[in-house]
């Protein structure tokens, strides 16, 4: 049985890998930090170790064929940062892989990147991109557009009655849902390609998700379009801004709207019934919470 060591399998897309793998009759070993706090995987076996201390690592990929690491942090926090993580955490993984004499390391790295490469978490990637090329070990990079869960801010705000847009709305981009996501990673791995830019099935302009996100809602949009020189003199300020764990976000986002994010089209999820499900869920968790008082007769 082929086995394959995932790191970042708590995340969003990491949990999608477990599952995908699993699915695919391999032997799963999922890196988690706490295994007494870790959410439920599809993993059949869990280390405990950090990615950000190499000697955690040692003997971890012992047996294993395959990593595939989407090990990252959106949000600066914990005294970490994005070349705390997105670089040398990952590179620790990759030091530790060749030592192991693993056959592959695919990595999750971010479309356009050259177009990003201001951005500090794009950076850190893109460094760890450049030494995951130099390494010995095979290497798969996938750089998706974006997941279905970046775009529910469009949600949150059709919820809140409005959608703010830069420019006049025109970008387009085709996210991919994560289960997706996975399936690709591990065809691309599995055949050895070296890199593959995607997407999902579906590209959208900016306009039309933010109608998408009112049609689910059941409700007419409402935009308001802002002149794009907002957005670069938002983007000109948030180096000067706190807290760090909202000015790297923001960075990315705000980078990424003025790119055309489409990568070749993949996938079977679509994000019309993904918003739907948001809501659903959304709405049942409510529920939960509030749940309705029996009067006494």
């Amino acid at each position: 049985m082929k086995r394959v060591f995932i790191a970042g399998a708590t995340g969003y897309l990491g949990r999608y890998l477990c599952a995908e793998y699993q699915r695919r009759g391999w032997y799963v070993i999922a890196l988690v930090r706490k295994t007494t706090q870790a959410v439920p995987i599809a993993a059949d076996q869990l280390v405990e170790a950090q990615a950000t201390v190499p000697a955690t690592l040692k003997g971890a990929m012992a047996g294993a064929d395959l990593v595939v690491s989407c090990l990252g942090i959106t949000r600066q926090a914990e005294g970490l940062g994005y070349w705390d993580v997105d670089y040398q955490a990952n590179l620790n993984l990759l030091r530790e892989a060749e030592q192991a004499g693993v056959g592959r390391f695919a990595y999750i790295h971010v479309l356009r990147a050259k177009d990003l490469s201001r951005v500090p978490m794009v950076a850190a990637k893109s460094a760890f991109v450049a030494e995951l090329q130099r390494s010995p070990v095979p290497a798969t990079i996938v750089a998706p557009t974006g997941y279905f869960s970046d775009m529910g801010d469009f949600l949150t705000m059709a919820l809140s009655g409005r959608v703010w847009l830069f420019g006049d709305g025109s970008k387009q981009i085709n996210p991919i849902h994560g289960a997706d996501l996975a399936a690709a990673t591990a065809d691309a791995a599995e055949t050895g390609i070296e890199w593959l830019d995607i997407g999902g099935p579906d590209a959208f302009t900016h306009k039309q998700l933010a109608e998408l996100a009112f049609s689910s809602l059941g409700k007419p949009p409402r935009l308001t379009f802002l002149p794009d020189v907002v957005r670069r003199t938002v983007l000109r300020l948030l180096p000067c801004l706190r807290p760090r764990r909202i000015n790297g976000p923001a960075r990315f986002f705000l980078s990424a709207l003025a790119l055309d994010m489409v990568g070749r089209r993949h996938g079977t999820h679509h994000l019309q019934d993904y918003f739907q499900d948001s809501l659903a869920a959304a709405k049942a968790a409510r529920v939960l919470q509030h749940p309705t008082e029996r009067k006494e007769s």
